[in-house]
């Protein structure tokens, strides 16, 4: 096991000049899919639900015109077989537009789970396998020359897309850390490289996207009295771009509504909030709403605005 998950951090080291760019979350918890393939959701690691589905909206930079939003909808599904290979499968669809450019993507996503019980470990390996629509709305371009006949016609193209992922979680039960779950992993999401050409025969304009890839890493930590508290990070590279890395920590109190902040190195605050409906309305499945709020304060450079975001989650243990 040790032997593949090497090769598995290699690979993603190796494929790394060719990843692409996501858009960014704050509850970036919920959307751990697009994120990592190879990622289970925290669902499954603290209420046992090996089958969820959700949807997200995320207005960025209000205020501020053109500004990026984000749309996604998702499901995931882990057997619980008793297999030492368990089955990770789900799907997504995902739509950004910022000002006159934008992508709408449609992926399917399978790995598996080595594991001796899926609800205390797993060593988890996965691929995204999708389509993606790039667009330029060139009507909306503001171009240096204002009669340029590309003005007046939008383009777009449809390439395939591929998502790369490693990811291992573990329940830990003696310790500091008695009853308290680790998880960590290594992603590209998008690993075919892409240097778009826009043409038609009047023309012809270029768009490149900038290279990233991602290391999710975070602890869910149990008290007695059925409440946790989850520290994590989302550590984000691209070459020739400064480091950037999210610190966040949420507190999930026991009648199921939970609070989180957090801080980024590229100067950007976060709170967050929301409520699950599960046990406490007697109710053997969970759903999930979810608030997130950013504010940027860097002290230099144009202000970014503040950001919102809405996640709206349904959870079911299958077995």
């Amino acid at each position: 096991m040790n032997r593949w998950f090497l090769f598995a951090i290699f690979f993603i080291f190796h494929q790394i000049a060719e990843a692409q760019q996501l858009p960014l979350f704050t509850q970036y918890r919920e959307n751990n899919a697009l994120i990592n393939p190879a990622a289970v959701s925290s669902d499954l690691l603290i209420y046992q639900h090996n089958m969820s589905f959700g949807a997200s909206y995320r207005n960025q930079w209000v205020g501020l015109e053109a500004g990026p939003r984000t749309q996604t909808l998702r499901g995931e599904y882990v057997s619980v077989t008793g297999n030492a290979v368990e089955v990770l499968v789900g799907g997504s669809i995902i739509n950004d537009q910022t000002g006159p450019t934008g992508f709408t993507g449609l992926y399917g996503r399978v790995g598996g789970v080595l594991t001796d019980d899926p609800e205390d470990n797993g060593l988890c390996f996965a691929l995204n396998l999708g389509v993606v629509q790039y667009r330029v709305n060139a009507s909306e371009l503001r171009l240096r020359e204002l009669n340029d006949v590309l003005s007046a016609q939008d383009q777009s193209q449809i390439f395939p897309d591929v998502g790369v992922g490693v990811y291992y979680y573990k329940y830990l039960n003696s310790g500091f850390l008695d009853d308290s779950f680790v998880y960590g992993g290594l992603s590209i999401p998008q690993v075919m490289g892409l240097n778009l050409e826009f043409k038609d025969d009047s023309g012809q304009f270029y768009t490149k996207r900038i290279q990233h890839f991602y290391g999710l890493a975070g602890l869910i930590h149990h008290f007695d009295n059925d409440s946790f508290i989850e520290p994590s990070v989302w550590v984000k590279y691209a070459p020739g771009v400064p480091f950037n890395a999210d610190f966040n920590v949420r507190y999930q109190m026991a009648n199921n509504f939970w609070i989180g902040t957090g801080i980024s190195t590229g100067a950007n605050y976060h709170v967050e909030a929301g409520y699950l409906i599960g046990e406490n309305a007697g109710w053997d499945n969970n759903i999930k709403i979810g608030y997130g709020f950013d504010y940027s304060f860097s002290a230099f450079g144009p202000t970014a605005g503040s950001s919102h975001e809405i996640n709206v989650a349904y959870t079911i243990g299958s077995y």
